[in-house]
């Protein structure tokens, strides 16, 4: 049974009001007193919710636009056959292109209509080049397994990614740091784990409905572009187009419509950060429905600190009257044993 089983999810008419929306200008202060109340207003968020925006991010407006067209091109300029080249099927890393339905985030329980590309870390893509140590989640160690377009067939692919990448990838590690703060940790408490960090991100295609209503109680959501889930690793930074379609599973088990905010990137709790926390952070249950007769695309990185490190339970996060609730995990296989889950083989 899955945490979304143990919920009974009725739909609702909760707006993304109750979404906190949280500046980060002043976390990049000097002053760890600015820093220190970006911090506690995420902590707010993360024992709550789980879910917040972030906006003065210091991503360009311009990059988040390019890679979003970027996806589309993907998608719709990108040869059948140059795709299949790059099918996922070939990677035991669950990299590359990902037709409609290949995969299922909710053990199949519906079928899902979004397309992807998938792709994780690789030094080329840190624009710190890495500390030469990387570790795929398998363990293996003999460099980068993505799999990228050729240049011919998608001119200025990889240039538009790297520099999408490399960006979010160093927004993530300044996250880290306020993480830290917020659980009452040394700021830089995680930078030893996050020098060659999981990063898988992906290209999401959500079709348009071909029967377009809004959240409603009758609503029987036939057409799931993503099935309900909590996500793996440490925290997602979701970048999504103008196209409403994230929803999130409320404590109330009503689902709330997380619309776009201009300028803002979506972050969520996952699991590692939840498990590390001692249940003190909450990784929530979320969807995506494509309500609209628009195609929707989305950009999510699933963060997670470096393959090769465990995630044991925080020492902030623990007392004698509050043990930990969790064994430590390695997190490069945790990631792998819950990614063989979405296929209907059980591996890649």
């Amino acid at each position: 049974m899955t945490r979304y089983d143990t919920l009974k999810a009725t739909s609702g008419t909760t707006s993304s009001r109750s979404i906190p929306i949280i500046d980060l200008t002043p976390s990049f202060s000097s002053s760890l007193a600015d820093r220190q109340k970006v911090a506690n207003k995420i902590h707010d968020a993360c024992t709550t919710i789980g879910f917040f925006y972030i906006k003065g991010h210091g991503i360009p407006n311009g990059v988040c636009d390019d890679v979003l067209k970027l996806a589309e091109r993907f998608f719709h300029e990108l040869p059948d056959p140059s795709k299949e080249a790059i099918h996922m099927k070939n990677s035991p890393q669950f990299r590359g292109y990902e037709p409609a339905a290949y995969s299922s985030s909710n053990n199949f329980t519906s079928k899902e209509t979004k397309e992807a590309f998938n792709w994780g870390y690789e030094p080329g893509l840190d624009p710190t080049g890495g500390d030469g140590k990387y570790v795929e989640i398998d363990g293996s160690s003999d460099g980068s397994k993505n799999q990228w377009p050729l240049e011919d067939d998608l001119p200025g692919f990889y240039k538009g990614i790297a520099e999408y990448y490399s960006h979010v990838l160093q927004l993530s590690r300044h996250l880290c740091r306020l993480f830290a703060l917020s659980l009452n940790l040394k700021e830089d408490f995680f930078d030893p784990m996050i020098t060659h960090p999981g990063g898988i991100a992906r290209l999401i295609r959500y079709r348009p409905s071909s029967n377009p209503k809004p959240l409603s109680e009758v609503d029987e959501n036939e057409e799931i572009g993503l099935g309900a889930h909590s996500d793996y690793e440490c925290f997602t930074l979701l970048l999504q187009d103008s196209n409403p379609g994230l929803e999130i599973l409320g404590s109330d088990g009503h689902w709330i419509s997380a619309q776009p905010v201009e300028g803002g990137i979506v972050v969520n709790v996952a699991d590692f950060l939840m498990r590390w926390t001692n249940d003190k952070y909450k990784s929530t249950v979320h969807r995506v429905v494509n309500r609209t007769a628009k195609e929707r695309y989305s950009i999510p990185l699933f963060f997670s600190i470096n393959y090769d490190e465990t995630v044991e339970t925080l020492p902030s996060c623990i007392s004698e009257d509050n043990p930990a609730k969790y064994q430590p995990i390695a997190a490069g296989q945790y990631v792998l044993d819950r990614l063989s889950l979405t296929l209907k083989t059980g591996k890649y």
